[in-house]
């Protein structure tokens, strides 16, 4: 394990040791808050749109340091939905639907990794699994894709509100399938990557100019990680909407 890695779980445990809700669901369900995304939640935010769930590290995250939003999440990988329906199961303001969002409706083959938080609807690269060792494919599975518009009325989305992507190399299709509702968010944030993890991906700077095209800039860029020779690989790309 690299020593910036190190670093990031011990903060993690750190907030989790601070919370008893936290750290019941590390315990009893096994998921561990996204604690490095805390920073980034605006006062007051309404909704999070929360795009490749996993398990809810990040809709934890959201109940945790945004109780007052409301929480919608996806996720079509069906081996870690039960679990995040089993961890929110009882609170009000979260919404599950076990589907991936992209451009057109239908289905299509998710390839499942053995970390299944690498998972992707895109073939994991070579590059993926040198980079992040334990990430390749295992398995796949076929998955509902649909437009957020099947899933979400426009006055659904109250403001402000944040659409959050996790999508491992997908983002730009994922985008693609909010377009008819972008102008409803406030914020967007999203992991991007500067290399192909994922073969076929759109790369950072593509998803800057097609959401600087839809009135949304770049305000900052969190939780950088690079490669032994200090190349930056990913990080998690936060837009404004300036557009509204």
């Amino acid at each position: 394990m690299n020593f910036q890695l190190f670093l990031s779980r011990l903060d993690k445990l750190a907030q989790v040791l601070r919370s008893p809700r936290l750290l019941k669901a590390l315990i009893c369900r096994r998921v561990f808050v996204g604690a490095e995304h805390r920073g980034i939640f605006p006062p007051g935010l309404a909704t999070v749109v929360d795009i490749g769930a996993n398990r809810g590290q990040f809709a934890l995250a959201v109940r945790h340091w945004a109780p007052q939003a409301r929480v919608i999440s996806f996720e079509p990988l069906p081996e870690v939905a039960g679990r995040f329906e089993k961890l929110f199961n009882g609170d009000s303001a979260v919404t599950f639907n076990q589907a991936a969002i992209g451009a057109k409706a239908g289905t299509a083959i998710l390839h499942v990794a053995a970390a299944d938080d690498s998972s992707s609807l895109l073939p994991i690269s070579t590059l993926q699994t040198t980079l992040f060792p334990g990430t390749e494919e295992i398995n796949s599975a076929m998955v509902k894709v649909g437009r957020l518009t099947e899933f979400l009325a426009a006055e659904e989305i109250v403001f402000p509100a944040l659409l959050k992507l996790d999508v491992q190399g997908f983002e730009l299709e994922a985008l693609r399938g909010c377009e008819d509702l972008l102008g409803r968010f406030s914020y967007v944030y999203a992991e991007c990557s500067f290399v192909e993890l994922y073969s076929g991906q759109a790369l950072a700077d593509e998803i800057i100019a097609w959401l600087r095209e839809r009135g949304f800039r770049l305000d900052g860029v969190h939780n950088l990680s690079y490669d032994k020779q200090g190349r930056a690989i990913q990080g998690d790309f936060f837009f404004k909407n300036v557009s509204s």
